[in-house]
């Protein structure tokens, strides 16, 4: 019997590890999403259709004032007030029916967290069951502890958050708050912010915000990536068995391990022929977030008038070329994934440790903010170790763990723009998602490396190496220069693009080596 009194939560009616089944008809009875035609359940989050970074708070206390990296991405957030959040929230939550769910986080042993979440609504609870690790803890020791309730609504002015949606991470207490938000990713990425805190702190393991996949033979490649630039989709891979598409851990036993037990993918545009994997998990179980329904139930993945970041949680084992459990070695190669919207970066590059490094903590891609004349024109977008929002320590601490370990494991790191060629968005055109799964596919074959007799171009302002030729990729898609024909434009553009890395990188100028700074674009 699972009891919530040491959270002061009471009188309520528990609904504990309670299976997908059940969820599904619980959220539908409720009036709280639907089926499709295949008999997916499909439910809308409301306001927030993503995470509100803005709204994320750290507990500022003796375990954590001396070690965060505290700004505008962590921001403190007082004891006492967490105290009172706390307290409102467990007299809100109390004599109602909730969602309780006992689980876990990290494939690796050694590392792992139990994991207890408390949620108000239904599909909330269905979401922690498809992504966490999912084992019961009846009987066990609680490491951390979320409590997520969309419908409770802080008064800002009382409790001292900017606005009457918040998630706080208290560090000291082993607890995360979620309130007014019923956005799943906020969960996950409560987690997540957790991990990477801890596991470098504690146990000097590297967590990343990637994904990972392995061939046959066991040869790992890890994806970092921001949101968009491919992440879920290359490494889900029919070629190659899936590790995990989001978060993960490197350790000292030179293993690659799986945060989560599930993967969160985004759905706007999919489809069977581009990505069948992904297609054919979304199957019952899984869960379908913000995606437009039509009067038969039918999803149109195009639709994006609810939101761009339509989604879909399933378990990993979904994928059914899936590793089990969700483990690799040392990876042989890593790709650093950025759309770029200026359309100037080569769609394929070869890292030194030293340029690593800083591509590393620059984490740059790009998005588009349309006008309202219709023009839409490339921003450039820097998220240190190209997980910002979720990172509590310095970049500079992750970027030394992971060249430390590149340079000790002789892996190969790879710079991949999945986005414009020939030109910026609204001239260019994105790479064909064909194209760059034959790139990293030569790249993990060793084909590309062997074709160009392992001799590359060096490119002229960002100094990294270009191979000339790749199997089943036009030469000119290879070639920035080529697909512009315009020198002056592309360079010019270049310059911009150039300029835009060097600005971000001044905050981390006196906090970095010198050779770090020379991975840098010069001109």
């Amino acid at each position: 019997m699972i009891e919530l009194d040491q959270y002061n939560i009471t009188d309520s009616k528990i609904h504990y590890n309670t299976d997908p089944k059940d969820l599904y008809k619980i959220t539908i009875s409720q009036g709280l999403g639907s089926l499709t035609t295949d008999g997916i359940l499909s439910v809308n989050t409301g306001k927030f259709t993503g995470r509100s970074p803005k709204d994320r708070y750290i507990v500022k206390d003796e375990k954590t004032k001396n070690k965060v990296w505290w700004g505008d991405i962590n921001r403190p957030f007082d004891e006492i007030l967490f105290s009172k959040i706390e307290d409102k929230l467990s007299k809100y939550l109390s004599g109602k029916n909730l969602f309780v769910r006992d689980c876990s986080t990290c494939a690796s042993i050694n590392s792992q967290i139990k994991i207890r979440t408390i949620c108000e609504l239904p599909w909330n609870d269905l979401f922690v069951h498809n992504m966490f690790l999912r084992d019961s803890l009846e009987g066990k020791q609680v490491d951390w502890t979320i409590i997520c309730a969309p419908n409770f609504l802080g008064d800002p002015v009382e409790l001292g958050t900017d606005n009457d949606n918040f998630s706080i991470i208290n560090f000291s207490k082993k607890r995360i708050l979620i309130g007014g938000t019923a956005y799943t990713g906020e969960i996950k990425k409560g987690i997540f912010s957790v991990l990477n805190f801890s596991l470098p702190v504690n146990e000097n393991i590297l967590p990343m915000h990637c994904s990972a996949n392995t061939s046959d033979k066991g040869e790992t490649s890890i994806f970092f990536g921001l949101s968009g630039t491919g992440k879920t989709t290359l490494s889900t891979d029919e070629k190659r068995k899936l590790i995990g598409d989001d978060e993960h851990g490197w350790n000292g036993d030179n293993t690659i391990f799986n945060f989560e037990g599930g993967c969160y993918a985004k759905v706007l545009n999919l489809s069977k022929e581009k990505e069948p994997d992904i297609f054919n998990a979304i199957r019952p179980c899984a869960l379908l977030e913000n995606v437009v329904l039509d009067k038969d139930a039918v999803v149109d993945y195009n639709d994006p008038s609810i939101s761009q970041n339509s989604r879909v949680s399933y378990p990993i084992h979904h994928i059914e070329n899936s590793v089990k459990p969700s483990l690799g070695s040392n990876p042989k190669n890593i790709f650093f994934l950025t759309a770029d919207a200026f359309g100037v970066l080569p769609p394929i590059s070869k890292l030194s440790p030293s340029q690593a490094a800083y591509h590393f903590i620059s984490g740059y891609t790009s998005k588009l903010a349309g006008t309202e004349v219709g023009i839409n024109d490339p921003i450039p977008n820097f998220s240190a170790c190209f997980g910002a929002p979720f990172m509590p320590l310095h970049p500079g601490v992750y970027a030394k763990m992971l060249i430390d370990k590149i340079n000790n494991c002789d892996v190969k790191v790879w710079l991949v723009n999945t986005g414009w060629i020939g030109g910026p968005f609204g001239v260019g055109k994105r790479i064909a998602l064909k194209y760059t799964r034959s790139i990293i596919n030569a790249v993990n074959t060793g084909e590309l490396h062997k074709i160009n007799h392992g001799k590359y171009r060096e490119h002229s302002i960002f100094k990294f190496k270009i191979p000339i030729v790749c199997p089943e990729v036009p030469s000119n898609i290879l070639s920035q220069k080529e697909m512009w024909g315009d020198d002056k434009k592309l360079y010019s553009s270049l310059v911009v693009l150039a300029n835009h890395f060097n600005k971000n990188f001044e905050k981390y100028n006196n906090d970095v080596s010198d050779d770090t700074l020379s991975g840098g674009p010069r001109f």
